[in-house]
């Protein structure tokens, strides 16, 4: 049976989403996974919506690049949550922010709430939020190793931003580091959820 995961990822502009999922559909492809990514936001370069969608499958994707359901969501910033939240599916997962993500999520998910700005800060990385996210995202889901991350990230950064690979690895370590190990949090490859 196919193995498909779907990934929600919404933020704020200058967050870091867009990159965050360009890296771990650049680590999934690594690994040998098909992969669909697909970014959306407005016009403003900060501060405006900004949500990608990755698809991570052990075969040809089904999905189409907008997907109605989904297995797993991180959110940087609770502006632009509600109409991500009525796609999950009961049973997946939800990191939160919780440096800047207030709301209550309701539906039927395993939710972790880790402070990603004040680690990031703390990997001398202060814009390396979703970096936090995604490596805690690997760490608890195994839908990507670390190391595929990693080696995304590096293929991720533009030439003119390469100053800040070192400061990305920081952040993807200390965000695998930190993620919770007693949660009982879904795990990819372990069974079809399509």
């Amino acid at each position: 049976m196919l193995a498909e995961y779907e990934l929600l990822l919404t933020g704020i502009g200058g967050q870091g989403v867009q990159l965050g999922a360009q890296v771990l559909a650049r680590a999934a492809t690594r690994e040998g996974r098909e992969v669909m990514f697909f970014g959306i936001y407005g016009g403003m370069m900060r501060g405006g919506n900004t949500d990608s969608t990755v698809v991570v499958a052990d075969a040809p994707i089904t999905a189409p690049p907008v997907v109605a359901r989904a297995w797993s969501a991180i959110a940087m910033h609770d502006e632009f949550w509600v109409p991500l939240e009525p796609k999950l599916r009961p049973g997946g997962i939800v990191l939160l922010n919780d440096s800047t993500f207030t709301t209550t999520v309701t539906a039927p998910v395993t939710v972790v709430r880790l402070p990603a700005t004040e680690l990031a800060a703390e990997a001398g990385n202060p814009m390396g939020g979703t970096m936090v996210m995604i490596g805690a995202y690997s760490a608890l889901t195994g839908l990507v190793t670390l190391d595929a991350l990693v080696e995304g990230m590096r293929e991720a950064i533009p030439s003119y931003r390469r100053q800040h690979i070192e400061a990305n690895e920081r952040a993807l370590h200390a965000g695998f580091a930190a993620a919770p190990t007693d949660i009982g949090a879904p795990r990819a490859w372990e069974g079809a959820l399509t």
